[in-house]
């Protein structure tokens, strides 16, 4: 058999002393977390052995000794072999550093039926004496795999196991085991060799522990702003929940403005963000750093462009634009609608037909640009105030101006509808009577087309039914055609508005960050290799942390959103265009995606 020991590199050249750690259940492997260096007192070494096991919940025990040879500490090694008897365990491990190597020696030390200490070593030397014909089981072989102890309790393992997990029918492998056991094994490493206690200890923070000012002060900082922002967020909800908000027309219009699905989703962020209960595990404080990140950056942009519009009279030039901008563009629909009204690219179309449609969308227009004239000496006002919203973010200002497009091209809109009403009526009316001539009709009930037989009227009838719409068809589809492709361009320019919004809200900047600046965070295995393998000493093998990959941290990662891509696929939509079915906005706010 081999036995794998887990052993920190910082304490290569530590005090000879007690091995700390924790045998891994299920695999014939150790952990060694600390170096409690002599003199010590064995009855404290005990009792501060089951302190650290029940404030971290780790199985720790003492494993063995540690021994380095030093002037005047020749008989160390018989000493820390003779504790064995105080620390009983069924295997203590003697391991020892000869100057001038590189490689440890380990010797594994049994206790038998009767209570005795065998030594390994000595048996196996005892049994080639006899004869030789010892059983090669009974040889046990060890390989040390050094790790950075400080970088493998920061880290976290993936896949991540869920939490709900048996661990009795599905164990955790031997390698999330370790690394489970180093991250959870913190408080041990509080103790250093600078404290005034009977015990000193070697570990990843032995040389003075490692604290920041700035961190301690943000969290203590922390627990009265998360209050404030918590006692903020409980009138906002109760100003949300007033009965007038809940009535149909207001809540129908709140969850078509995307400023307000913004809103809904930034105050649930802030109430994740603000909660005072700690995270439980890796993948929630995950979650609220992201969020915490995605935010201050959202905030920060937003200030960038507040202070860029209310610099140099910039909102000023932008509504004096607007208006112009508006006649221009109703100038060219009317131009456009004139040239569908004669005959568009040598087609010929249905005259009276096309007169009606004209003259309808024409009177639509002047409608909108004397409203456009009559908001005008306004558009100022509300550009100023609307650009207050950036304040609150990037996205806000970006949903806001969704909200303006949508508000500024609804003419175009409703030309869209009116067109796509028209032609679909046609289509389906044709569909219908083009069963008829076959003998077919569709059957509501059963969702089927069946045979019909029809009389000779009904026949005659849907014939001139048919002849009339399939000669009005092609003025319609051009109509319908050309406001279509109107309003793509303008559901085109909100849908990368809203994939700006959805991209700052779920994109995972602080998972991104660890992974550029602290790629061991995230690991995604590991790899190991040979450290040294002289002779007469164990195999010793260096375990380095692999990162996990890019693509994989912003997939692992990413916090939920409000979808705002296409719920039908492009097949479909291009289905829905063919026979005029209309496409609504891109954002559902009952869709939501991970």
């Amino acid at each position: 058999m081999v036995l794998k020991i887990f052993f920190p590199q910082c304490c290569n050249r530590a005090d000879s002393g007690l091995l700390v750690g924790r045998w891994i259940s299920g695999h014939d492997s150790a952990v060694v977390l600390a170096v409690i260096h002599y003199p010590f007192i064995p009855g404290q070494v005990k009792q501060y052995v089951q302190k650290m096991q029940a404030q971290s919940g780790v199985e720790l025990s003492v494993l063995g000794s540690w021994s380095l040879p030093k002037e005047g500490q020749e008989g160390m090694e018989s000493f820390l072999r003779d504790l064995s008897t105080i620390f009983p365990q069924e295997r203590w491990l003697q391991i020892r550093r000869q100057m001038g190597k590189t490689g440890f020696t380990c010797e594994i030390l049994k206790q038998g039926p009767n209570g005795r200490i065998a030594e390994r070593k000595e048996k196996k030397k005892q049994e080639e004496a006899d004869g030789g014909d010892g059983e090669e089981e009974d040889e046990e072989k060890v390989i040390f795999v050094h790790y950075e102890q400080r970088k493998v309790m920061l880290s976290q393992l993936h896949p991540i196991q869920s939490g709900d997990r048996d661990p009795k029918t599905d164990p955790p492998s031997e390698l999330r085991q370790m690394f489970q056991t180093v991250a959870r094994s913190q408080p041990l490493f509080f103790l250093d060799r600078y404290d005034d206690g009977p015990l000193k200890s070697t570990h990843w923070q032995s040389e003075g522990r490692e604290a920041s000012i700035i961190v301690e002060l943000l969290k203590q900082a922390s627990v009265p702003l998360c209050m404030l922002i918590g006692w903020l967020l409980s009138i906002w909800t109760w100003v949300c929940n007033i009965r007038i908000f809940s009535l149909y027309p207001l809540r129908f219009l709140s969850s078509k403005l995307s400023t307000c699905v913004q809103l809904s989703y930034r105050t649930e962020h802030m109430r994740t963000i603000s909660s005072l209960k700690p995270a439980t595990d890796h993948t929630q404080f995950m979650r609220k750093a992201n969020i915490l990140v995605s935010f201050l950056v959202d905030v920060a942009l937003g200030v960038l462009l507040m202070s860029w519009l209310y610099r140099d009279n910039h909102i000023t030039m932008l509504a004096n634009t607007l208006v112009p901008v508006a006649d221009h563009v109703s100038k060219e629909l009317e131009e456009l609608l004139q040239w569908l009204m004669g005959a568009p690219a040598g087609l010929k179309m249905n005259r009276a037909l096309d007169q009606v449609l004209g003259r309808f969308f024409l009177y639509h227009i002047h409608l909108w640009i004397s409203y456009i004239h009559l908001m005008s000496p306004f558009i100022e006002g509300i550009l100023w105030y609307g650009g207050l919203s950036a304040c609150f973010g990037l996205t806000f200002a970006l949903s806001l101006l969704s909200d303006m497009v949508a508000l500024l091209t609804f003419h175009i809109y409703c030309f869209y509808v009116y067109g796509a009403r028209l032609y679909c009526l046609k289509i389906y009316g044709l569909s219908s009577l083009w069963r008829l001539f076959r003998g077919k009709k569709w059957n509501v009930l059963r969702q089927r087309v069946d045979s019909c037989s029809y009389d000779l009227d009904q026949l005659f009838i849907g014939t001139l039914l048919f002849t009339i719409l399939l000669f009005l068809l092609p003025t319609t589809a051009l109509y319908y055609l050309v406001f279509t492709l109107l309003r793509l361009v303008v559901v085109l320019f909100q849908g990368v508005l809203h994939l700006s919004v959805d991209f700052i809200n779920s994109f995972p900047l602080f998972a991104v960050a660890l992974r550029v600046c602290r790629s061991y965070r995230l690991a995604e295995g590991v790899k190991f290799r040979v450290l040294c393998d002289e002779p007469g000493s164990a195999l010793h093998l260096m375990m380095e942390i692999n990162p996990l990959k890019g693509s994989a941290a912003v997939q692992t990662y990413r916090t939920p959103t409000y979808s705002c891509y296409p719920k039908d696929s492009w097949g479909a939509l291009v289905k829905k265009l063919f026979v005029g079915e209309l496409i609504y906005p891109w954002r559902h706010k009952t869709t939501k995606t991970d």
